[in-house]
């Protein structure tokens, strides 16, 4: 058994019993876009559907936005081969789009809604996406500097009254050991694709801007996480009428 496996597994079980991410008859949409974080995200899932004492199904989902490029069929054998119940969801939503006009927030709340209208229609009622600890600590930067707002992901989110929840199982995993994970099994190899707006990204820029700030100070992403859980409201801004 991979080392960087049952690690990662353990900080997942964490995060999953922390927010009660999981219940006894969960029907759960996995959302894999391909890249090396839903990947792991699946087989961590895969590994700890065998551990734990509840009945949980688990259902690959992958929407396919149309990128030129993407090689779906390599993802669609790493499927098989896993022998996991998968469904490409076709879409259409970069028709008459120019690359150039993309960005990640766009992308990102198109595929939501489809990931969505997908749990309706096959009745399922959570949905698990890849994001680690990383991308929240990313995302309250992203919304401080460039949405003028105070907010990030949560581990585990309701949505339309709770009717479909969203759950982020490697909330507590840094990108650092996904990253090794996914190079000593290769699962970087699967579906070796990368945005073409990748390159230019608000994330990449924060993304940088941290690992400048890590060397002065090597805590300051855990710092930033902690800080989310420790909100000192008498020392917020009252919204003003």
């Amino acid at each position: 058994m991979n080392k960087d496996l049952l690690e990662i597994s353990r900080r997942s079980g964490r995060a999953m019993g922390d927010y009660q991410m999981l219940q006894d008859g969960d029907r759960v949409l996995v959302a894999v876009s391909g890249g090396k974080d839903s990947l792991t995200l699946l087989h961590v899932l895969l590994y700890r559907q065998k551990i734990i004492p509840i009945d949980v199904a688990l259902k690959v989902v992958h929407v396919d936005a149309g990128f030129p490029g993407f090689p779906l069929s390599k993802l669609i054998k790493h499927f098989e081969q896993l022998g996991v119940d998968y469904h490409i969801e076709r879409t259409n939503f970069l028709k008459n789009k120019d690359l150039e006009d993309l960005n990640c927030f766009w992308c990102s709340w198109n595929r939501r809604k489809v990931l969505f209208d997908l749990a309706k229609r096959f009745g399922f009622n959570k949905i698990a996406f890849g994001h680690h600890k990383d991308d929240i600590v990313e995302t309250i930067l992203l919304n401080l500097f460039f949405r003028g707002e105070i907010g990030a992901m949560r581990p585990k989110q309701e949505f339309f009254n709770g009717k479909v929840v969203a759950i982020r199982p490697l909330a507590y995993e840094t990108e650092e050991r996904i990253d090794r994970f996914a190079r000593s099994t290769k699962l970087d190899r699967v579906c070796p694709f990368r945005c073409p707006r990748a390159q230019d990204t608000k994330r990449r820029m924060i993304k940088q801007l941290l690992k400048r700030l890590e060397k002065k100070n090597p805590s300051i992403k855990g710092n930033i996480f902690q800080a989310l859980q420790n909100v000192r409201q008498e020392y917020l801004l009252d919204p003003v009428e």
